[in-house]
C-alpha cells in the first residue's frame, strides 16, 4: 500500500476495470472498493449532467471512506449528454445502437467528475472534467459493426475512444484524454496534492 501522512491507503472507489487501468498508469499502490452506491435515484433526481456527475462522484467516495476510516478515497462518475438528453450505459447491443445512432452528426458532451475523500477528516476536494466529441455521420451498418467490435455496453454513451471508437468521430476537444475513458489523471493529480500527497515523491 502507498502510506499517506496519517497512515491510510490510497482506495479507489470503483469496480472498474477501465478506472483501475487508469489509475495504475500513475504508478501508485492502491486498492479498488465497490461503493455500492444506488445511482436510479440520483439519475432520476438529476437537473444536469454535470450536476449529477458530481454528486455521484462525492457519494461514491463518501460511501467507501465510510466503511475503511482512512485514506485517500477517489470516486469518480461520467455521463454522455447531448442537450438535455443524459446517456449513461447502454447496457445491450440494441441500447448501444440506439445511443449512437441519436449521437451520430452531431456534437455532445461528456461530463467526468471526481472527488477525493480524506476518510479520516471527511475533507472533500473535487474536480470536473468537459469534453465536446463531434461524431460523423456513420450509417447504421458503420454502427453496428463498431458495437460488434468493440462492445461498448458498460460505457457511458456506447463508444470506447481508446479503441475503435476513434473511428466514430471527426473532432474531440478536451484538456484531459485520460477523462473520456473514465478519471481524469490530471485531476487526480492535482487533487491528490491538495492532500499533501506527491505521486512523485520517491519510494522506500
Amino acid at each position: 500500500m502507498t502510506e499517506l501522512r496519517h497512515g491510510g491507503p490510497v482506495i479507489l472507489a470503483s469496480t472498474s476495470r477501465y478506472r483501475r487501468a487508469l489509475l495504475s498508469r500513475l504508478g501508485l499502490s492502491f486498492e479498488c472498493v465497490d461503493p455500492a452506491v444506488d445511482e436510479a435515484p440520483f439519475q432520476a433526481a438529476a437537473s444536469s449532467p454535470d450536476a449529477l456527475v458530481r454528486r455521484l462522484a462525492r457519494e461514491k467516495a463518501r460511501a467507501v471512506a465510510a466503511r475503511v476510516g482512512s485514506g485517500l478515497v477517489i470516486g469518480s462518475d461520467q455521463c454522455a449528454a447531448l442537450g438535455s438528453t443524459m446517456l449513461g450505459k447502454p447496457g445491450t447491443d440494441a441500447n448501444a445502437l440506439a445511443q449512437l445512432r441519436m449521437l451520430r452528426g452531431t456534437t455532445h458532451e461528456l461530463w467526468t467528475a471526481v472527488a477525493i475523500v480524506d476518510a479520516s477528516t471527511g475533507r472533500v476536494e473535487e474536480a470536473l472534467d468537459r469534453t465536446r466529441l463531434a461524431m460523423r455521420p456513420l450509417t447504421d451498418t458503420q454502427l453496428a459493426e463498431y458495437v460488434r467490435r468493440d462492445v461498448p455496453l458498460d460505457c457511458a454513451g456506447s463508444y470506447k475512444i481508446e479503441r475503435a471508437g476513434t473511428a466514430l468521430f471527426s473532432r474531440v476537444e478536451c484538456e484531459d484524454p485520460t477523462a473520456i475513458e473514465g478519471l481524469p489523471l490530471t485531476a487526480v493529480v492535482a487533487l491528490l496534492d491538495r492532500f499533501g500527497f506527491d505521486v512523485l515523491a520517491p519510494g522506500p
